[in-house]
């Protein structure tokens, strides 16, 4: 029986340019390399059988690449669909997987605080939903809906009932205005606060410094030197920190905060300079407003809803010292701590901007509506009737 002739190939300039970097390029996949060669050697005239003698490849495997190439041209040389493997579970099962992960083991009687996925397919084997499943392939059902119920993040609830009009003075106040009126060029807003117990631990062993393919080390064990609360007031629209260390905190060391800002200029001359605080214990209710008013006249204390210091601004700047002085905690003693922080305070003071806050009054209109949303009618009865006893 006469056997066919080789398919004659005859690839345009563009197309011989992409076979030669699919034949020759070192991140070709070797299936794509090896197609590309045996069009590239039939567009030289060759034969099949010599092309299978040069490529190593079967002759029947030329000849289909080859006719695949004629007929279609590069797109040809891709791999063809396929149906693949039938599906072992059907979408019934798939869905009450993922509804089981999206509620609490506890309200279906699983002793458990969250799910891991092999607690999911024994839990789903348990219930007869499937006969068997393995915990990657419940993974990736999840990871299709990105549904990760191992994890968990905290929440506060608002439970303010002034928190809009609260945090409304205290977004105002940094667009630079205060009860509709822009503030002038003599007025000034501080964000003040206090990180707690900063700890001076000695390791046992030297910190060592980083190295090629290696982080900085750090010994786990560690000698206590005390701890010591770091103050400070950050300038809203100057990015400009003012700040001293305490053995403890209180209304002292807040009022000591308050004389060294206070007593310096600008704001000793200043018409007005408004102090953003929360409501710890140093500077909690009216007794603290009278206080800093009568101290400072030209002194006005604006609270921070309850449970809302992440409005307050200078928590940004505790965050960076957090993450700049503070931690991996390795100091010798509490004065080494106190130099450390002074120094971080000159050096940002040197090169800081303000910071890009973009979170606005109707921003918090947004966050309540979506509360309103999500919390239970229950919910809401118990909170009005814990705000009105």
């Amino acid at each position: 029986m006469p056997v066919a002739p080789a398919r004659p190939i005859f690839p345009t300039a563009a197309e011989r340019e992409r076979l030669k970097k699919m034949a020759y390029g070192h991140k070709t996949e070797y299936r794509l390399r090896m197609r590309a060669q045996v069009v590239l050697h039939a567009a030289r005239g060759r034969s099949n059988a010599r092309i299978a003698r040069e490529t190593g490849l079967h002759l029947d495997t030329v000849r289909a690449w080859r006719g695949r190439f004629a007929d279609g041209g590069l797109p040809a040389l891709a791999d063809r669909k396929r149906s693949g493997r039938p599906a072992r579970f059907t979408p019934m099962q798939v869905a009450e997987a993922k509804t089981l992960a999206c509620q609490l083991p506890a309200e279906t009687g699983v002793p458990l605080s969250r799910w891991s996925c092999p607690e999911l397919a024994a839990e789903l084997i348990g219930r007869g939903i499937t006969d068997s499943v393995s915990a990657s392939t419940v993974r990736r059902w999840l990871r299709e809906d990105a549904l990760k119920p191992w994890q968990c993040r905290s929440w506060i609830f608002i439970r303010d009932p002034n928190f809009r009009a609260k945090a409304q003075r205290v977004l105002d106040l940094y667009a630079r205005t205060f009860e509709g009126v822009p503030l002038g060029e003599d007025e000034y807003v501080l964000s003040s606060d206090e990180k707690t117990s900063i700890q001076a631990r000695c390791r046992c062993h030297l910190t060592l410094a980083p190295g090629r393919a290696r982080a900085m080390r750090v010994n786990h064990e560690y000698g206590r030197g005390g701890a010591l609360a770091y103050l400070a007031a950050y300038d809203v629209h100057r990015a400009k920190v003012f700040g001293r260390c305490e053995p403890k905190t209180g209304i002292m060391p807040f009022m000591a905060l308050v004389e060294q800002v206070m007593t310096t200029e600008l704001y000793a001359s200043a018409k007005r300079v408004f102090w953003v605080v929360d409501n710890g214990s140093s500077h909690r209710g009216q007794r603290a407003v009278d206080r800093l008013t009568n101290r400072f006249p030209n002194a006005v204390m604006i609270h921070t809803p309850v449970h809302a210091s992440w409005l307050n601004q200078v928590e940004i700047y505790f965050s960076v010292v957090q993450r700049k002085v503070v931690q991996p905690n390795d100091f010798t003693d509490l004065t080494q701590v106190g130099d450390r922080l002074r120094a971080f305070e000159d050096r940002y003071n040197a090169t800081a901007q303000p910071f890009q806050w973009k979170f606005t009054t109707s921003d918090v209109d947004d966050l309540l509506a979506r509360l309103d949303r999500h919390t239970p009618a229950d919910r809401q009865e118990e909170s009005s009737v814990a705000l009105a006893a």
